[in-house]
């Protein structure tokens, strides 16, 4: 046997131990982070578009319609896997809060 082979327990001890659905569930947080902060651009830029009187009242209304729609989506998927808004909050530091505390 050469003098570098590892022995059978001590490849187990190198091991790291990863819980599948700790790892599913902080993938999810980070996409509906990312989703979320979108979604809140999105939506500032709307209501700056309504103020400008850029939008017909038919494009106004479709547009309000699909922003709560999303808002639905995220509030069933944060349920889902049982994350909250604050959740989806990521601290930056010296920089504060990703998303504004306010929603």
């Amino acid at each position: 046997m050469a003098e570098d082979a590892e022995e059978p327990g001590h490849a187990r001890a190198n091991r790291i131990e990863i819980d599948k659905d700790a790892v599913r569930r902080d993938l999810m947080k980070l996409v509906l982070t990312i989703v979320e902060l979108l979604r809140q651009l999105m939506e500032r830029q709307a209501i700056r578009r309504v103020e400008q009187g850029d939008l017909t009242e038919q494009e106004e209304e479709d547009l309000g319609t699909s922003l709560m729609h999303l808002a639905d989506a995220m509030d069933e998927l944060t349920e889902q896997f049982g994350l909250t808004a604050a959740d989806l909050n990521l601290d930056l530091g010296p920089l504060g809060p990703l998303l504004p505390r306010d929603r």
